[in-house]
């Protein structure tokens, strides 16, 4: 298998054209961990047994399971809404795999 060299210019260039949002995108995800940990702890502390609410922070954090931080907040919110509601528990962990999973 040949590789063309001529392409390692152009997806340098890529690389550097696309750090910034990169880079925002992983700023963003060290904000949002910070809000959605007062929540998730919030939860967790007072025993929340609410749907609404902790699919509504479920939701929310999923967007942002790309990050290690925000994975775990998911995972902990998860295993307390097992204890709720296993189905809707059980769904959420296929989105997640849908989204994010890539098999490793």
């Amino acid at each position: 298998m040949n590789k063309n060299h001529s392409d390692t210019p152009a997806i340098t260039d890529l690389v550097e054209k696309i750090r910034p949002l990169i880079e925002y995108t992983q700023q963003l995800a060290q904000e949002a961990e910070k809000l959605y940990a007062l929540d998730v702890n919030a939860i967790i502390k007072s025993h929340d047994c609410n749907p609404d609410r902790i699919e509504h922070c479920l939701d929310g954090i999923l967007d942002f399971c790309f990050d290690e931080k925000m994975l775990l907040l998911f995972k902990i919110l998860c295993r307390h809404y097992y204890t709720i509601d296993p189905v809707a528990t059980s769904e959420y962990v296929y989105f997640y795999k849908d989204m994010w999973d890539n098999g490793d």
